[in-house]
Parts: C-alpha cells; structure tokens; sequence
C-alpha cells in the first residue's frame, strides 16, 4: 500500500516582473525575485551595511554592558546552548567571540536531551554552579526558563537570556533578555535564529569594548565579526527560520566566505566530509548536508561533539569529530526510517477507518526514540498536509516527550496554547513557533491531549484548506534549461523558508526510467525544442506512485548541477509528477 499522501495542487505564482526591469538582472531573475515579492533592487543588496542596526534589539545595550564587565574584569562565564544545529552553532559563536576579546574563563555546557531536557533548567543550573561562573549566557533558549533563571540567581549568577522563541505569560526574571520576539521589540526581523540573535549581541560587545578602549589597551586584535558568518548563515539555515531580507544577508555573506575558502576549521571539515565543493555551496547545503550532521550528535549522542567540531583550530580534529557527526547521522537514518514508517501505517489505518481525517495526528509509541520524534513529525507532516505531534517515553518514567510540526494556516504555538487554557496542567511544558514546537505530558494524561488537540484542532481549522499546494514559477522554456541557468539560480540571492527555491513545471515525455537505491526514480525526460533529453532524479518516487511515470506527464520540478567526476551537467529535482 502506498503512503497516504495529502491532494496536490499545482499553483502558478503570479509576480509583477516589469517592477525588476535592470539590466543587471537576467530576466528570469527579474520574474523569480519578482513572484517573491521583491519590488526593487534595493531589496536585493545584499552587503553587511545593509543589515537592520544592532540598538534596534530592546535591551541590547545592556547585555553589551553587562558582557564587557565580564570580560574586562575576567569573569567566569558559562555559555548554556541547546541540542540542536541553531544551538551548536550559537554556542561556537558565543564561545570563539568572547576568546576573541580577550576572555580566557569562557566554557559551554549543553543539556544532554536524555536527562536534563531542554533549555536552563535547574538541574542544569546545579550543574554549571560546579564550575563556579559569574555570568550564565543562554543561546537559542533561556525565554522559557523561569525556573532555571531564578535558581541560577539564587546562587548568585548574573544571566543573561538570549533567544528567539516566543515568549509566554510569564518572562523569567533574567539580568538582562535579548529576544527580536519580545513585546515591543523595534527589530524588523523577528525571523532571526538563535544564532543571529547571539551574533547581534556580539557585534553590540565589540562596539562596547572598542568604546572603553579595551583592544587597544590590552594589546588585542580587534576580531572582524565577518570571520562568524559562516555559523551564523548555517545555523540560520538549519533552524528553518524564514529567510527574510535580514536574514538573507547573513546567510549570503556567510556563503561568500565559504566560497572565498575562509570557512573556520570546523565547518570546512563538514563541508569535507559531506563531500560538497567549497566553491560552489548554496544555502540548501546548509539545511540538507551540514544541518542534519550537527543534528545527530543532538538526537542520538551529546551535542558537544558538534560544538567542538565547529570550535576545533586543528584540521584532523575537526575532520574526526566530523566523521562521528557523519556516522551518527548514518544511524539516524536508520532509526528515522523504521519511527516513519511505523508512523505512517499509523496514518494509514486513520484513512482506512474513516474518511473524516484528524486535523490534527498524535502519534505517539513506547518503543520511539526521543531524539528523533521532530523528523518524523516533519516527515508525516508532509505526507498528509496536516499539523502532528509525535512523542515518544521522555527521561522520566510515565513522561512523554513530543514535537509539534504545522503547516502554513495553523500556528502551532498557539494551537497548544489555547488547550493549556481549555485544559490547565494537561500539558506539563511546551513552547516554540508558528511551524514547530516541543511539549512533554504524563502518561496518565496523553489520551485526555488527544481528545483535547482533536477539539482545539477542529475549533482552530474550520476554513482550513488540506490540499498540499505546490507553488510553482510556471514553464522553463527548453532555451534556459541549461547548466548556466542553474548556476544563476544557485549563485543568486540565497534561497530557502520564506524565500522558497524556484520550482517550475511543465509538460515532458518520459523516455527512460529505472529504480535506484531502492526507493528513487533516475528518469530520462525530453520537450519540444530540446536539442538532446535531460537527466531528473525523483527521491523518494517509488513510494508515491504505484508505477513508473510512463509517456507524457506533467513535471514540477527545480534545476540542479550534477558533477560526476569531473563532468558538470543540468539536472532536474522533480518534486512532483502527475
């Protein structure tokens, strides 16, 4: 039986191209920037100078201050990351910048998912107190600590709260917060990662000691925050936030110096290992090769093996600690794919049971892996067009520990807030965004969520379309499906969540088709007007149809390079085929 898959519409995007009309645009990019909204050229610079100001952040001033007391009296600070790519990678940054300026008593510690849980919580507090700090700074979590900030005061800590969820009722009663998502905040990007937020912070610190003369004073290179941009553009990245003009300029300008070779140590060794070419990298690597390594170590193992990595100055660390990153991800893959597809026969017997499907899925099993319940809900999610959470057996005995994936109509946050004020103390904790959130229950109360989330979700999606909408930028004709137009498209304005990559459709003859690694489809596709047919490659396109594409079908698709020993030729993604 093939997987239940949601109905798929096909939409044309509709731009005003005339708008872009330059000569230094192409206009095939004129049209693609155009269908995203973009009215003008100065949408599209892209250079550091064009970046939303620092003081637009509330409160950063005073984090700024209250970091340069640390370092200018050589304060013991611990930075508290969380287990994710956003997380690591803040972490690197929070950690390499504060070394930079001269701090010498600078640490990390990252909750092990498996037994503290996430974010700043008080058993984590008791374990940085071991190392004595004066400053805790909290990277990508911290907004939801209540519990773990006010211990961590108790014990005579400063702290520091740096994050981008958003915020509940209740704010903890941290020294200083710096969040985009704060009420009142002035920042125009409210999109920023973990790791943009820390970044700012950081750009806000030097600012600061250059003021006190602190550099000049104690014999110190000034650091160029440049030099942080590739973890910040591959963090930003892998925590799918919305790549808004802000955040396209981080991402572009930290693709410019991985291009350039100027990569630190550690994401040269991923870029290694994951067997991408430097010089020609684009954002989606971040998301689909470099993101999902970082991520094992937090899933699986200890996320500190990702941090060093990104920390390493030594080459053959950094490609060891690499080549765990690439075997953990190896057996992730392994554990995801039984979790989903004993997640979808799940879905599946929903379908069989009744055609009035759940809004909204909660799957939950004993047997599932903590780690790995966020990518099977984004994989169901997918599949079926519909929010899910998936949970598995939390640290703690009768604990259930979940995540939340949604789809465009349905704000997930809100979604599980609104059941915590129909139903106090049925969710134990849970935050996050739009798109995805975490939560954890007692196992005496999951049947009593599952009727809940069915209430809130039918209340909250009444006028929900369920159709999968594609978007697609319409026809190429066969003049620009060409290795050149591919190129473009990659070296062009960073592509990604918000700022979707272009897809287009047409009309194509199948002339070959074969099966390769067991569940993908290498085809041979040809149109008129096409000098020779053009290799695609459809991941995954086994299990969506009960054959082979066979004569004339229509195609959605994106342009890619494929290099094959040396050899560079166009190849098509397909995305969809009917």
């Amino acid at each position: 039986m093939k997987e239940h898959v949601s109905k798929i519409k096909i939409k044309r995007r509709e731009g005003i191209a005339s708008q872009l009309n330059h000569p230094q645009l192409s206009p095939l990019l004129a049209t693609l920037y155009s269908n995203r909204g973009v009215k003008g050229l100065d949408e599209l610079e892209m250079s550091l100078k064009s970046l939303a100001p620092p003081d637009l952040l509330t409160n950063i001033d005073a984090a700024a201050e209250l970091l340069a007391e640390a370092v200018t009296a050589g304060a013991a600070v611990v930075v508290v990351g969380d287990f994710d790519a956003d997380g690591a990678t803040s972490c690197a940054l929070a950690v390499k910048c504060l070394r930079a300026f001269g701090l010498d008593e600078v640490s990390y510690l990252v909750p092990n998912r498996f037994e503290y849980g996430y974010g700043l919580s008080p058993e984590i507090v008791g374990v940085a107190a071991m190392r004595q700090p004066d400053v805790i700074v909290t990277v990508d979590n911290g907004i939801s600590s209540v519990d773990g900030v006010h211990a961590a005061q108790a014990l005579g800590m400063s702290v520091l709260v740096t994050d981008h969820h958003l915020p509940g009722e209740t704010l903890p009663t941290a020294d200083v917060i710096v969040n985009p998502n704060l009420p009142g905040d002035r920042f125009p990007s409210k999109n920023l990662a973990g790791v943009g937020v820390i970044f700012y912070v950081m750009l806000a610190l030097r600012a600061k000691l250059r003021a006190l003369g602190w550099f000049q004073s104690g014999n110190i290179q000034e650091p160029n925050m440049s030099q942080f941009l590739d973890l910040v553009a591959l963090g930003t990245v892998a925590d799918v936030v919305p790549l808004d003009r802000n955040n396209r300029i981080l991402v572009q300008q930290g693709l410019m110096r991985i291009r350039q070779g100027n990569a630190c140590v550690g994401v040269s060794a991923l870029l290694q290992i994951a067997g991408k070419n430097f010089a020609t990298i684009k954002s989606a690597d971040f998301g689909f090769a470099l993101g999902p390594r970082l991520n094992a170590a937090g899933r699986l193992d200890d996320m500190s093996v990702g941090i060093e990595c990104l920390l390493s100055e030594d080459s053959d660390q950094a490609l060891r600690l690499a080549a765990q990153l690439d075997q953990l991800n190896r057996e992730r893959k392994e554990v995801e794919v039984g979790m989903r597809q004993e997640a979808m026969a799940v879905v599946e017997q929903f379908q069989l049971a009744d055609d009035n499907l759940p809004c909204t899925y909660v799957l939950a099993d004993p047997s599932w892996h903590q780690g790995i319940v966020g990518l099977v809900a984004s994989r169901v999610k997918e599949k079926t067009n519909r929010p899910v959470i998936v949970l598995a057996p939390g640290e703690n005995e009768g604990e259930w520990k979940g995540s939340a994936r949604s789809i465009e109509g349905v704000h997930m946050r809100d979604m599980l807030a609104r059941i915590d004020t129909l139903f106090p103390k049925l969710i134990e904790k849970y935050g996050g965004h739009a798109m995805a959130a975490g939560l954890s229950l007692k196992d005496e109360n999951l049947n009593r969520f599952r009727d809940a989330c069915d209430k809130v979700s039918k209340e909250i999606t009444k006028n929900q379309s369920w159709d999968h909408v594609i978007l697609s930028d319409g026809p190429l004709s066969a003049s620009y499906l060409n290795l050149q137009t591919a190129n473009e498209i990659h070296q062009s304005t960073p592509w990604g969540q918000g700022f979707f990559e272009p897809v287009f459709d047409d009309y194509f003859e199948v002339k070959e088709g074969r099966i390769v690694g067991e569940e993908h489809l290498k085809l041979t596709l040809a149109k008129e007007g096409m000098r020779e047919p053009i290799d695609a490659i459809y991941f995954g396109g086994v299990q969506k149809h009960d054959e082979q594409p066979k004569g004339l079908v229509r195609v959605v698709y994106r342009v890619d390079v494929n290099e094959f020993r040396g050899n560079k030729n166009l190849q098509l993604i397909v995305v969809h085929i009917e």
